[in-house]
């Protein structure tokens, strides 16, 4: 397999046609259903069914797609930096940031660091800690803001300041809540709405506070969750950053008084591995305000 291959497949894949794929590669349709031929024997799997209108991509083929994309963009971010490496301070930033976290730190960074360095331009991607860890491995990004916890083995980072959580809801759940803070048992019989990621500290905080959460859904976007307290499904219960994404100025916050109840923002990227220049340049500017490891 070559990358030559990989872009036919792509090319096929996205027009559900071989010919289709010819005309946009400027090739002919025999030499590249060979090429696809060739594939589908190299890989021992079924890439497409053939019908007689069209092609259906097979599960084993969706799975090959996305790895597909990952080389072709791993292949650009290549280029970049073997370019980035002749030149002080031009290139291209890739980062990945989990929308809690960057929605409170990028709207800032990334202007700030436009006019110290003009040169420089940015790829950025959203998802949540395990896709932008996921990215980091694969090497579509260079830097990932990112939220505890996840096993930090393979990665360097710097912590940032700890954050509490929130509760955010609806005036519907308001009664009996203080103006500023919210104890934790006040949350006792709520519907909770909660990132899955924080379902263990998030129920451990409650059991330590005497009683069982009634968890009503779990997620893995703040966006998401935060849309579900709007609408009057339950209490989201978030990173305090994420007040940032409300979707509604109808919405109540409250930080829970609950010292258990506290995550941190890490800036991350892959141990031992280089990092372009400009990367280095991104990440200093977070050294001053949490500690290295």
């Amino acid at each position: 397999m070559d990358i030559r291959q990989v872009r036919y497949f792509l090319a096929i894949a996205e027009d559900g046609s071989i010919s289709r794929a010819a005309k946009k590669l400027y090739i002919s349709q025999p030499p590249l259903s060979q090429q696809l031929k060739a594939l589908e024997e190299e890989l021992e799997v079924k890439l497409f069914e053939r019908t007689t209108r069209s092609l259906e991509i097979t599960q084993a083929g969706k799975v090959f797609r996305e790895r597909c994309l990952q080389i072709m963009e791993l292949m650009d971010s290549t280029v970049r930096e073997v370019r980035d490496s002749v030149s002080e301070m031009q290139g291209t930033l890739s980062v990945g940031f989990v929308a809690s976290s960057g929605a409170a730190l990028l709207p800032h960074r990334i202007p700030d660091f436009n006019r110290k360095y003009p040169e420089v331009t940015f790829q950025v991607r959203e998802g949540s800690t395990h896709r932008i860890l996921d990215l980091l491995n694969n090497g579509i990004i260079e830097v990932g803001i990112v939220r505890t916890p996840f096993n930090l083995e393979n990665y360097e980072y710097v912590e940032l300041p700890g954050e509490r959580m929130v509760a955010v809801a609806t005036e519907r759940y308001l009664e009996g809540w203080g103006e500023e803070r919210l104890k934790l048992n006040e949350l006792k019989g709520l519907p909770l709405v909660i990132d899955k990621r924080f379902e263990k500290l998030i129920i451990g905080a409650c059991q330590q506070a005497g009683f069982i959460p009634k968890v009503l859904c779990e997620g893995e976007d703040s966006r998401s969750l935060l849309g579900w307290a709007s609408s009057g499904m339950g209490v989201a219960v978030v990173p305090r950053s994420a007040g940032e994404l409300l979707p509604s100025r109808d919405m109540v916050i409250r930080e829970i008084d609950s010292s258990s109840l506290n995550t941190k923002t890490l800036i991350t990227w892959v141990r031992n591995r280089t990092l372009s220049r400009v990367a280095q340049k991104f990440i200093e500017t977070f050294k001053g305000e949490g500690q290295a490891e």
